[in-house]
């Protein structure tokens, strides 16, 4: 019941995803081949965003272009086509492999 300890101001903090990219119930983490997506599924996406869809069978990243998607590839999802992509969230954050096969130095 006493007072804080003063030493609580000092204590070091860990981090973690949730602390530092605000990771919560709506959030996801999906493995891509250069490290993992952060999506939100709850957030609508605005134009400018970065969007994992589903099309074709297939998981792929979008920006969204007024009433277009624009893949990875530079193809444009417009029209009719919309219909066959499945919005899965909004990307949030990605996490890059700090460990590659090639011989660049990280720091």
């Amino acid at each position: 019941m006493g007072f804080p300890s003063p030493a609580a101001d000092y204590a070091v903090q860990t981090f973690t995803i949730a602390s530092l990219h605000g990771y919560d119930g709506n959030c996801r983490t999906i493995e891509t081949s250069a490290g993992y997506a952060i999506i939100n599924v709850a957030r609508k996406p605005e134009v400018g965003d970065t969007i994992l869809i589903s099309f074709c069978g297939s998981l792929d990243f979008a920006k969204v272009q007024g009433k277009a998607l624009i893949t990875q590839d530079g193809e444009a999802i417009e029209g009719d086509a919309l219909d066959d992509a499945t919005v899965m969230g909004v990307i949030t954050h990605l996490l890059n492999r700090v460990t590659d096969t090639d011989d660049r130095p990280v720091i």
